[in-house]
Parts: C-alpha cells; structure tokens; sequence
C-alpha cells in the first residue's frame, strides 16, 4: 500500500501492555502497509517511553512525550496533530492491548470506500467485550443508548470508543476549522468530543465490529466514572452549539465581540 498510515496511540503508564501490543502492531501490519507508530507518552512514572526507545530499533516507532501527565485528550491532540501532518491515514488504538490491531487492515480498506472515519464498534453485529466488569459493561452501555437517542450521526452506535480510523485530510480539516479546541476534554470524553466535531463537518463515518479484550489488559483502569460521566454531559452540550461557539473560549469569544 502507497497510503502512510501512522498508528497513534496515547499511552499513560502502560509498561505491562505496551511491549506485546507493539509486536501485534508489528505482525498485523508487517507486509501489506506503509506504517509507523506514534507514542504520545503522557508523563508517564513507569518504564513506558524506555519501552518505546527499545522498539524503535526493531521497528518504525517513534516517541513524543509530555513532561506531566496532562490527561487522554492533551495525549489525543498532540497526536493527533502531528500524525495528521505527514500522514494519508490515521488508527488510534488504546494502549493497553484491548484492542486487536490485526482489525487495522479492514478498517482502512473501508475507508478506501469513500468514508472519513472508520470506528471499531462494541455495538455492531459480531461484537463482544470479553472480560469487561459487569457494572463498567451495564455504564456502557447505558451511555451509549442515551447518546444515541439525544446525537443521530448516520453510521454511528460507538461514540466513546478511541479505536478508530481517520482519512488524515478530514483530521487537517478539523483541526483548521477548531484549531486547538478540536479537543477540549482532556478525560476520555474527548473521544466523544472528536465525533461531535465530525459530525459538524459532516464527515462520513462507518463501522466494524470490535471484539474487546479486558482479559488481555493487564494494567489497572484509569477511568473516574463519575468524573468522566459528568464530562460526557458538558461535552454533550457543547456539541449541540454552534461551530462558531465551540471554535474560541469564552474569552477569546469575549474579545472578538469587543474588537
């Protein structure tokens, strides 16, 4: 394949997933795909970027790394925005190894269709989530059918999982229109931020059932459930603005009016 494709993946302390993970990046890949991986290291207090500096001798890594831990949207934006530069096609995928990378290649054969993004879904036929605690699962779930009443986005049933595939033009286009408030929630809200955002541009989006695998996790979770569904609100109703509310802060928007 011509098309770079540059596989983004935010990591915070993942020292115990990430060395398998890289090598099924590797396998996946190897063979049919123009590839490199980005690792957004997000202050990281365990062995995480020495992981990557290792792998970077035996395969197309590279590392960036926050000097603090500035949360999954801070990691998702700067990714993002360097992976979109220098890339054609741009997978983000979880760094704790839930998540079969082997499932890259049909999602950027699907995009090959005529699509700008490409999820890998835990509500299409085919799915399974194995391994994932009963009352994370029911949360889950729960969300995600209330997002769908209140968000209709043609082609969409996952709004909150990060592994995805993105043509990287419609990233460029994104990140013109928002500048760096494409991302503003730096929780793991901002996955559900990011579709909002697209769907505002409207871009085309599809999915591909995803078979999720907690059982393969073997670092600990970091999600605050209160915290993150409180986000998920504020993101919700930011979303429902005007393109032209969510592109400045209120005091830039402040200013502007002043001027």
């Amino acid at each position: 394949m011509d098309q770079k494709i540059t596989i983004m993946m935010p990591a915070y302390n993942e020292e115990k997933d990430l060395p398998v993970l890289l090598d099924r990046i590797q396998c996946a890949l190897e063979g049919w795909a123009n590839y490199r991986i980005l690792v957004v290291d997000d202050g990281s207090h365990d062995r995480t970027a020495a992981i990557v500096r290792d792998a970077a001798t035996r395969m197309p890594v590279e590392l960036v790394q926050h000097p603090r831990n500035m949360g999954l949207g801070a990691a998702m934006r700067t990714g993002l925005k360097i992976a979109a530069q220098s890339s054609d096609i741009v997978v983000t995928l979880d760094a704790d190894n839930s998540q079969d990378p082997e499932l890259i290649k049909s999602m950027v054969e699907r995009l090959g269709t005529g699509l700008d993004v490409v999820i890998a879904s835990r509500f299409q036929a085919g799915a399974q989530e194995v391994g994932v605690p009963p009352f994370r699962k029911f949360l889950s779930h729960i969300s995600s059918a209330g997002i769908r009443m209140l968000i209709r986005y043609p082609g969409v049933r996952d709004y909150t999982c990060g592994f995805r595939a993105y043509r990287a033009e419609t990233v460029r286009s994104l990140i013109k229109t928002f500048g760096d408030n494409f991302i503003r929630e730096n929780g793991s809200s901002c996955m559900f931020e990011l579709l909002l955002n697209l769907r505002a541009l409207q871009a085309r989006v599809s999915e591909v059932p995803l078979v999720l695998r907690y059982d393969l996790k073997e670092g600990s979770s970091k999600m605050r459930v209160i915290r993150t569904m409180w986000r998920y609100v504020v993101t919700l109703i930011r979303g429902l603005m005007p393109i032209s509310w969510r592109v400045t802060t209120g005091q830039e928007r402040l200013l502007s009016e002043r001027s």
